[in-house]
Order: C-alpha cells, then sequence, then structure tokens
C-alpha cells in the first residue's frame, strides 16, 4: 500500500510503501516526548522523498547517528532517520494521510533505556 505524507505546508511530500494496518511505536525518550513523534519505521527502499529536500534542515544530537529533518517553513518533523534503524526511515503516523491506513497497531518503546532497549527495533528496516 502507497502512503503518502507531508509537513504542515505541503513542501516536503512522502510516499512510503507499507501496509494498510501499520505498526506504529510510540517512544518515551525526551526527542519524540517533545515533538510527539509517532513512529513508523520503514526500510529505505520503501521510502520516497518527493519533494522539499532543499526545505528541510537537519538536526542531531548525542551520537550523531539519527538526522532528524524538520521542514524549514513550517517547523515539522515529518521523518528521520533513527538511530536504532540508520538503514531506513522513521515517519511520523501524524503526518500520514490517514484515508490510506486501515488500522493501527499502536505499541510502546522505553527510548528513556535507548541502550538497553535499541536493537529491539532493528528488524523494522530490513526488507
Amino acid at each position: 500500500m502507497k502512503h503518502f505524507a507531508s509537513c504542515h505546508c505541503q513542501k516536503v511530500q512522502i510516499e512510503i510503501d507499507a501496509p494498510s494496518v501499520l505498526e506504529v511505536q510510540e517512544c518515551n525518550c525526551s526527542m519524540c516526548t517533545r515533538t510527539g513523534f509517532l513512529h513508523v519505521i520503514v526500510p529505505a527502499s520503501r521510502f520516497t522523498l518527493l519533494c522539499g529536500e532543499e526545505d528541510l534542515t537537519c538536526y542531531t544530537f548525542n551520537t550523531g547517528v539519527a538526522k532528524h529533518y524538520f521542514c524549514k517553513h513550517c517547523g515539522c518533523k515529518p521523518f528521520y532517520v533513527p538511530r536504532s534503524n540508520p538503514d531506513g526511515f522513521s515517519v511520523n503516523l501524524r503526518c500520514i494521510d490517514q484515508s490510506t491506513v486501515q488500522a493501527v497497531n499502536l505499541s510502546q518503546f522505553n527510548g528513556q533505556e535507548w541502550e538497553q532497549e535499541g536493537a529491539a527495533l532493528a528488524h523494522l528496516s530490513r526488507e
């Protein structure tokens, strides 16, 4: 199933290939808690940035592995490259057009204990 996502001003637009029933992680780390990010993690091969590359800015911290992309215009964070899945992308469920989403299976992820828990997500970006 093709799902479309965008930032608020729609300058950044994304397409992902994922099931109509989405597996979503809610993380309690300092970044995800503050931004309200709900993770739909996909392999890089199932992610397409349709437009807006020039409208993105990137924020990194700590190890610098995670690449948090924000729209320069509206400040929305529609996707990022997670530290747990550097071979894939995490798209914010809140930015996905809900017309293609049949259901959501939400699970909790303990990002406050990332060093112990991070490997539990690695399988999500594999083909």
